[in-house]
C-alpha cells in the first residue's frame, strides 16, 4: 500500500479513531457496530485498506490509545493518516466532539 494524501495530527484537537477490520465486503461487522455505538454524527470514511474506518472529530488526546484487543487506535498527535474521502454511509462533512465516545471505547 502506497502513501497518499493525508492529514498530519499535531495535537491541535483534531483526532482520528482508526477502527481496523470492521468492514467485510463493504458491510459493517458486528464488532464494528459495537465500536461505532454511541458515536456522534461526524465524518467517517473507509480506510485505505477498504476493511476499516477512520472516524474524525475533536478530542483532547495527548497520547496514542489502543483499544481492547487492538481493534481501535486513537491518534491526536505525531501521526500522518492517509485519507480516502470515501464517505461511510451518510456521514456528515463536519467534525463532532468525540471526547465522551472515545472515553467509552472498549
Amino acid at each position: 500500500m502506497g502513501v497518499g494524501a493525508g492529514f498530519v495530527l499535531d495535537g491541535d484537537g483534531i483526532v482520528c479513531v482508526d477502527l481496523d477490520h470492521c468492514l467485510r465486503g463493504g458491510r459493517l461487522t458486528a464488532d464494528g457496530a459495537v465500536l461505532l455505538e454511541g458515536c456522534p454524527s461526524t465524518w467517517v470514511e473507509v480506510s485505505p485498506s477498504g476493511t476499516g474506518l477512520h472516524v474524525w472529530g475533536y478530542a483532547d488526546v495527548c497520547e496514542r490509545r489502543v483499544g481492547e484487543a487492538g481493534r481501535c487506535e486513537v491518534y491526536g498527535w505525531g501521526r500522518y493518516i492517509t485519507v480516502t474521502g470515501k464517505r461511510f454511509r451518510q456521514a456528515p462533512a463536519e467534525l463532532a466532539d468525540l471526547t465522551a465516545w472515545i472515553d467509552g471505547l472498549p
